[in-house]
């Protein structure tokens, strides 16, 4: 339990945190202890809060007797049992938003303990775990298809064009992040909150509106005299945010953000026009000196503007890396391959996406599941080799096929499962485009016409990322199957 609360907390590391958002404390350790947590850890632990800061088994004894006093506190009887601690760990993590606590527990604790990740071993994949089918899954997000909307209240209109995209590190983990800057008392917020593995991006605010992410006023000698004209503005006026779960000090970032991180910004430079350059893709701590370092030393800036153009160039972005938004994953499929001009006119080479998204082109699209899906390839009939399949259930957990199109085109859905009888015969199948907008709802029947690609309608779509979501939402007592979409 303690190496799966070190890996959601800090990937091991031996973090020294700055503070990123006021009222937040910074975090210190592999167990980021802060604040009166890290003082109460380092006393039930008998060491000092120094040691508790800077030495790792004085770290983690402070971590292990903190989350032993709060199971005490909760009067946890059963200390054997692994889903006993459920609400003790999302106490220790002192988070106060519901969904991002949630997700903390099962999609980051448990999740980790679920995978066997980091140093775990293979023992830790056989423990009995909480059930991760009742996480709630949050709506696509309005500006950039591949996040999550958990919008916050912590925004106000602007004016002003946008011409900036500021790079922040949350100096914590991810659900603790954006739960903090969704709520109206934190007083802060930033337009896009990054996973520490790249797998989920949360929008928070719209990226027409005014994110609280930055407390400096704009000087550009701190920008190589770029922008001049905006001296003495509000970063915030011109600006989106981008925060990404980790910390300013750690020595590496997982490639699997930076590459996230790379698709969300060529998108957004690609909608607002925004120059791909250091000048225009800005660390927090370079316009804020004074206090902030943020995202630190070993943020790869090079390597990241260098991806952000090859992405842009080469008419891509706007894709995560496919992970789920509950730590889930993939397997089967086939390559979807080709080039796209995505409009009306001219020539569409079709957009096939496939459960395997190690197979699938993923600039032109990629499936999204929950880890209540399962991977399967027993009935055959399926594109690839394979598919996932879940049970029928009244739940908004479906399977996100995202696709890209370069403009707005009228395109056809098809898709193909594998037919058998214990499929339901109601499967609704939804469009909806890359602004967030339901389009319409078809239903297929999954018992049969299995083994081939199924017309399911045709929808206006529109420049950017759009979706077909396979839905749960449908017979009783039977699963349905998400295997291969064409878009044509």
């Amino acid at each position: 339990m303690l190496k799966a609360i070190a890996w959601t907390e800090t990937r091991y590391q031996m973090v020294v945190g700055e503070e990123e958002h006021e009222d937040r404390p910074a975090a210190f350790g592999m167990m980021a202890l802060s604040g009166e947590r890290l003082t109460k850890a380092a006393a039930l632990a008998n060491v000092t809060v120094e040691q508790a800061k800077t030495d790792p088994t004085a770290n983690v004894r402070a971590g292990a007797a903190l989350l032993s006093s709060i199971a005490t506190e909760l009067g946890l009887s059963d200390r054997a049992s692994i889903p006993a601690w459920q609400a003790s760990v999302g106490r220790f993590s002192g988070i106060e938003q519901e969904e991002a606590r949630a997700q903390y527990e099962v999609g980051g604790v448990f999740g980790v303990l679920r995978k066997g990740v980091g140093v775990l071993g293979a023992s830790a994949r056989d423990m009995e775990l909480p059930d991760v089918g009742e996480l709630s899954l949050a709506a696509a997000a309005p500006d950039y298809g591949p996040a999550l909307w958990r919008p916050s209240p912590n925004y106000n209109s602007r004016n002003t064009s946008i011409s900036a995209v500021i790079i922040h590190t949350c100096e914590g983990a991810y659900a603790g992040c954006w739960g903090w800057l969704a709520q109206s008392r934190s007083g802060v917020s930033a337009h896009y909150v990054v996973r520490e593995d790249g797998g989920e991006i949360s929008q928070l605010v719209r990226e027409t509106s005014r994110a609280w992410h930055v407390s400096a006023k704009y000087d550009c000698k701190l920008n190589g005299n770029t922008d001049c004209s905006r001296n003495g503005s509000s970063i915030n006026n011109f600006s989106i945010g981008i925060e990404h779960a980790g910390f300013g000090s750690q020595k590496s970032w997982p490639a699997g953000q930076i590459e996230a991180s790379a698709r969300l910004v060529c998108d957004i430079t690609r909608d607002r026009s925004i120059p791909r350059d250091r000048f225009h893709i800005v660390g927090h701590g370079q316009l804020q000196p004074y206090n902030r370092s943020d995202p630190g030393p070993n943020w790869p800036w090079a390597a990241y503007i260098s991806r952000i153009q090859q992405l842009c160039s080469t008419g891509g972005g706007g894709s995560s890396s496919g992970g789920s938004s509950s730590g889930g994953s993939s397997s089967g499929g086939s390559s979807s391959g080709g080039s796209s001009s995505g409009g009306s006119g001219g020539s569409f080479s079709p957009i096939i996406i496939d459960s395997n998204n190690g197979r699938n082109d993923r600039a032109r699209g990629y499936i999204t599941v929950s880890d209540s899906w399962r991977s399967s390839s027993n009935v055959s009939g399926y594109y690839g080799t394979g598919y996932f399949w879940a049970s029928a259930k009244n739940v908004s957990d479906g399977a996100v096929f995202s696709f890209y199109l370069d403009s707005d085109a009228t395109r056809t859905i098809d898709l193909q499962w594998s037919a058998a009888s214990d499929r339901a015969s109601n499967v609704p199948v939804v469009a909806v485009n890359s602004r967030g907008e339901k389009l319409g709802t078809a239903y297929v029947n999954q018992r049969a016409n299995g083994g081939k690609m199924n017309t399911v309608g045709s929808w206006a779509f529109t420049r950017g990322w759009n979706q077909v979501i396979v839905s749960r939402w449908a017979e009783s007592g039977k699963v349905v199957i998400a295997d291969g979409v064409r878009v044509r």
